[in-house]
Parts: C-alpha cells; structure tokens; sequence
C-alpha cells in the first residue's frame, strides 16, 4: 500500500489516537447501561465512534482512489494564538465574566486566520456570547460570573 493522501492519513492517525484515549479514559468511570448511563458511557463511546471514524479516514488515505497531498508546514504561530486564546479565556473567566472572556475567546482566535477581519471576528464573538449565554446559562442553568468583578454585579 502507499500513501496518496498524507493529511487524510495523519490526521486519521490523529483521530484514533484521540479517541482512544477518551475511551480508556473513560473506562476508569462507572459506565452504566443504555438505559441508565454512568458517568463513562458517553464519553467511551463517543472515543470509540471518533477512533472507528479515524481508522476509517486512515485506510481511505490508503487506497489507490484517494486524491494524492502531501502535507504543508506546520504553523506554529496560529497554533499559539489559538491555545493561547484559549488559556486567556480560562484564566480571565472568573475576573472578567462570560460574557466579555468568550467575546476576547473569539476575537483573539479569529486572528490566527491568514483572512482575519474585525467585523466578522466582532460578529462571530457576540453571536457565541448569545448562544453561551442561551444554552448554557438559560437552557442548562450553569452558574457562571457574568460581567466582570470589579463592576460589582
């Protein structure tokens, strides 16, 4: 066999060994049965459907109908941006709310794209704020700061 497609192979590589790991993560939780789940049934099988999922993009790559790539330049400063983005918005969660860290999530993030424009990085960020604040505040209830702290909610 020969490798035609060497992004569809590694990142179904990337996909199994993932989900994988989820899956034997998960069994060191009670794992209940279908119709009454434990805490590890849904993330096992959801590993599991991510690493068949995974093996099936790897040997697609393999196969002599598969489009021929071969692999760019890892991009190490999008990759930052976008974990660092991350890790500022963890970090200044309970100082500056939801409402303003998911907003500076989206928009510091959006500037990893080699097509960033503010509009749209404004747009994304406050239709993510509403849909944070409609599911996860209004529809499941979870309690989070909302504003900043320093404003005395």
């Amino acid at each position: 066999m020969q490798l035609r497609n060497k992004q569809d192979f590694w990142s179904g590589v990337m996909f199994v060994a993932i989900g994988a790991g989820f899956a034997l993560g998960a069994t060191n939780y009670s794992m209940g049965t279908a119709a009454r789940m434990g805490p590890g049934y849904f993330p096992f099988w959801l590993g599991v459907c991510l690493a068949v999922l995974g093996a099936v993009v790897t040997l697609t790559a393999l196969t002599p109908k598969a489009e021929e790539t071969e692999l760019e330049k890892f991009d190490w400063k999008i990759a930052i941006v976008v974990i660092g983005s991350v890790a500022l918005c963890g970090t200044l969660l309970d100082f500056l709310g939801v409402y303003i860290s998911v907003f500076l999530l989206v928009f510091i993030s959006s500037m990893a794209s080699h097509v960033f424009s503010w509009k749209v990085a404004a747009a994304n960020g406050i239709f993510l704020v509403l849909f944070v604040w409609l599911a996860f505040i209004k529809g499941l209830g979870l309690i989070f700061p909302l504003w900043p702290t320093f404003l005395g909610n």
